[in-house]
């Protein structure tokens, strides 16, 4: 790969995001959100989602049926709360982000899903279960409603009336083509993680398709540079994603080169761009992928049965030994059949 490549790769962090814009005025019912102060006394939240063998979330569970594992030591519950099941309401509800990305895929995929979406948004008379938002992932930014909305048949004409031809960016086939992709998709994913980490409701981020390229192979070797720059953006996204309360979802189909990379990296000597991979980021945010033929309906459907169905833990990590120190994550239930995802890591500072 050509040093100027190189330097392409390893400066685009340094890239500011592009500028958020207003798609539509606040639908009916929309939920307002008041922001909230961070919480800075160190102890780590979780939400943890558990389901049995069908893949359907399961409540009903106690503190003392879950043990959490901090780089294979047992680590103490500093808290423990079973949310929604049965008549239960969750306060305040989870939110749910889908987005529509037309940096990535094909003009007939993303009409395909833009009318899946519409089709799930219409779905009940139009009454959505939790507030929803829709966002447009283009080459000059984000579009975005103002505001999550539980009315589904008023999100949905404004879905219907998207622009899908922004494409002003000319992105290039081949190499360099694949860097300016994940280049900008990795930015503005950043930018709506920032966005949304000032809400403090839990979030689910439904992304419709692929995402970005992996960039492995020889033709895109890391510099030590590019690498840097890549373990910083790691450590970045795994942090405000799980201040922000945000689990990614991917619904696509099914490609398996991703599984490569989901082991936490543990220094910028180990970041590959693969690292940030879309796949990657769904499996150790917690949420999950999923696969789908023609029906993108179902797919939404069971990922958004999540939303009302799971636990909340903190716990004290241990002092770490030096800055963005990597940490494995793993809860496990005590009952067979069942299995519990959460976060896979964290990084934790001095």
């Amino acid at each position: 790969m050509s040093q100027s490549r190189r330097i392409f790769l390893s400066l685009f962090l340094c890239i500011p995001m592009a500028g958020w814009a207003q798609q539509t005025p606040a639908a009916a019912g929309s939920v307002q959100q008041t922001p909230v102060a961070e919480h800075k006394d160190g102890r780590i939240q979780l939400d943890v989602v558990v389901t049995d063998k069908s893949g359907k979330p399961v409540t009903g569970l106690e503190s003392k049926e879950f043990s959490l594992l901090d780089n294979n030591q047992p680590a103490q519950l500093a808290s423990f709360e079973a949310i929604g099941g049965g008549a239960q309401k969750v306060t305040p509800p989870v939110e749910a982000i889908v987005v529509l990305d037309v940096v990535n895929e094909e003009h007939r995929q993303v009409e395909y899903e833009r009318q899946e979406v519409a089709r799930f948004l219409r779905q009940n008379g139009g009454h959505l279960a939790v507030p929803t938002s829709v966002f447009l992932l283009t080459d000059t930014g984000v579009k975005v409603q103002p505001r999550p909305t539980m009315d589904g048949n008023a999100l949905a004409a404004d879905v219907d009336k998207l622009d899908l031809s922004w494409r002003i960016l000319a992105l290039r086939t081949g190499g360099v083509g694949a860097i300016e992709r994940f280049q900008l998709s990795v930015r503005m994913l950043t930018g709506i993680v920032k966005t949304e980490e000032r809400k403090p409701d839990r979030k689910l981020l439904i992304w419709m398709g692929q995402g970005w390229p992996l960039l492995n192979g020889v033709a895109f070797k890391s510099s030590d540079k590019s690498q840097k720059a890549y373990f910083a953006s790691i450590v970045e996204l795994s942090t405000i994603m799980r201040e922000a309360r945000m689990s990614l979802y991917s619904i696509s189909a099914d490609w398996l080169l991703y599984k490569d990379y989901l082991k936490g990296v543990t220094s910028a000597q180990k970041a590959e761009a693969g690292n940030l991979s879309l796949k990657v980021l769904v499996t150790q945010s917690g949420g999950n992928t999923a696969s789908t033929g023609t029906d993108m309906v179902d797919p939404i459907n069971r990922i958004l049965a999540e939303a009302n169905a799971y636990y909340r833990i903190s716990f004290d990590p241990p002092h770490a030994a030096h800055p963005d120190e990597y940490h494995d994550l793993k809860v496990v239930v005590d009952q067979p059949g069942l299995t519990a995802r959460t976060r896979t890591g964290y990084y934790a500072e001095p």
